[in-house]
């Protein structure tokens, strides 16, 4: 099975036989731009409240909308291979709108997770989900752990000439 997709169109004709086979979905999104030790804890934590995981993930167009001109760092194809090689990851599927609404809403996962720093009333999509008996779960915030962590650990190391 190909576990990684650019869109849902990519994905759709191959939907039917595949949905029968990952038994209770788990739906996250993100941008996942240098994946980090607190994205592989929140997967594997999201992972372990279904059978499958299926992380939607912005398009570097949607990236740069959401974070500036100066994101992603890692471009789709590379955020996508490293997100799937993840044990708890089971399918990749990109998007190009700034949510992942109607990925949602073609996909119907039983559970849509996101982190602590989304409450459960301001997950997109979550109506959706829970319209169709579906859970809408926040997992745990794990401070310390991010991408802007990264970038200005890096840029300091830049200003210190240690780079």
């Amino acid at each position: 099975m190909n576990r990684v997709y650019a869109s849902w169109s990519q994905l759709a004709p191959h939907w039917s036989s595949l949905r029968d086979k990952l038994g209770c979905l788990v739906f996250t999104n993100g941008c996942f731009d240098v994946l980090h030790r607190g994205h592989v804890q929140y997967l594997e934590e999201a992972r372990a409240l279904g059978h499958s995981l299926m992380v939607g993930l912005n398009s570097d167009a949607s990236v740069r909308r959401l974070k500036g001109r100066a994101r992603p760092i890692v471009p789709f194809e590379d955020r996508a291979a490293v997100l799937a090689g993840l044990r708890a990851v089971d399918l990749v599927v990109g998007f190009e709108e700034d949510t992942p609404l109607a990925l949602i809403e073609s996909v119907k996962p039983q559970v849509l997770v996101k982190g602590g720093d989304w409450s459960v009333d301001q997950i997109v999509g979550g109506d959706t989900v829970l319209s169709h008996g579906g859970r809408v779960i926040s997992l745990a915030f794990r401070e310390g752990h991010s991408t802007t962590n990264i970038v200005n650990a890096i840029a300091q190391r830049v200003r210190e000439g240690l780079i």
